[in-house]
């Protein structure tokens, strides 16, 4: 039986998602296990907006909104309801809820992309704001404390589904990111793949036309951008059990890194922007090791690299430059199959 590409690819996640829940917890130490959970979750965040951008072509420079909302709304009611069950589901629906509302007066306000784009920034230094404006007694949300700039340091963790008394431990936390990831990425593929994956690339690829052809092209962005929200949510949730919760989530700087993720990885695929998430947080966090270099300085260096010398990214340059390679290797060989 022939193998679709969504199927391979979903096969293929699912075994790189075992190796790595069988290997990495049994030789990382909790340190950098900690850290491995990390960059999985920004790895989600990555791969959030690659869908909406490189599969629904928008353009989101306040991303980061949806990843602080989903840390924060995990946190208010981790805090409020003593269970995690519910603050994970909450987490995810804060965001997407959000940007339903954001979405619906700029979509059907019929807002260009480059308005677009700034109001989704100004959203994102209004948060920032607000959220460093909430210290002292008087802000806080039930029993949860927004804490301004010192965050939300009592953000319980991850519990067993009903039972608050038994929390997950690190190398538990780690697997449920990693599923997690795994998961969105192949809600992602199915979704590309699917009769509304089409449609949202005929509204990217030509609106007006696609409107001619009976499409709402405005409920189609919506609710991508929603999935996206959902998504970004889900990551902070995750981020938020590794890193206590504090207004850096909605910073300037995670919504530069996560478009810097999708150029550097590739636009307009699903796999480049998670590979380049995991390889340029690695090296930012070398480089800070070393004391001498700002590592701000390498990822702007590195973007402006890509964008001169390989402007579709890794992951396609390399896709394309495989066969030239195969074909250039003296000991390849080709094998038919029938």
């Amino acid at each position: 039986m022939k193998l679709t590409s969504t199927t391979s690819c979903n096969i293929a996640a699912l075994i790189t998602g075992m190796v790595v829940l069988l290997v990495l917890p049994a030789v990382m130490d909790l340190y950098s296990l900690i850290n491995a959970t990390i960059y999985v979750s920004l790895a989600l965040f990555a791969l959030s907006m690659a869908l909406i951008w490189g599969h629904a072509g928008i353009l989101c420079f306040g991303q980061s909104m949806f990843f602080g909302l989903g840390a924060y709304g995990y946190a208010v009611a981790g805090i409020n309801f003593g269970d995690s069950t519910w603050a994970v589901p909450i987490a995810i629906a804060t965001p997407m809820l959000f940007a339903l509302i954001l979405g619906y007066f700029v979509f059907y306000g019929r807002l260009s992309d480059i308005y677009f784009g700034v109001i989704t920034l100004t959203v994102t230094l209004i948060l920032f704001k607000l959220a460093n404006s909430t210290s002292g007694d008087a802000w806080h949300i039930g029993k949860a404390r927004l804490g301004g700039f010192n965050g939300m340091p009592d953000t319980p963790p991850l519990n067993m589904p009903f039972n608050p008394a038994v929390p997950l431990s690190p190398d538990v936390v780690f697997m449920v990111a990693v599923c997690a990831l795994v998961a969105g990425y192949m809600l992602c593929k199915w979704l590309v793949g699917s009769r509304f994956g089409r449609a949202v690339a005929g509204v990217r690829e030509n609106e007006a036309r696609a409107e001619l052809l009976g499409y709402d092209s405005r409920r189609i962005k919506l609710y991508m951008f929603a999935i996206g929200a959902g998504l970004a949510g889900l990551a902070g949730c995750l981020f938020a059990n590794s890193v206590f919760v504090s207004p850096t989530v909605f910073s300037l700087s995670n919504s530069a890194q996560v478009l810097i993720w999708v150029v550097v990885g590739g636009v307009g695929t699903l796999l480049g922007p998670i590979l380049a998430c995991l390889i340029l947080q690695g090296l930012t966090a070398y480089l800070g090791t070393l004391g001498w270099i700002d590592p701000n300085i390498v990822l702007g260096s590195v973007l402006i690299l890509f964008v001169l010398l390989l402007p579709k990214g890794l992951l396609p340059t390399l896709l394309e430059r495989l066969p030239v390679i195969r074909a250039r290797t003296p000991s390849a060989t080709v094998v038919s199959r029938s």
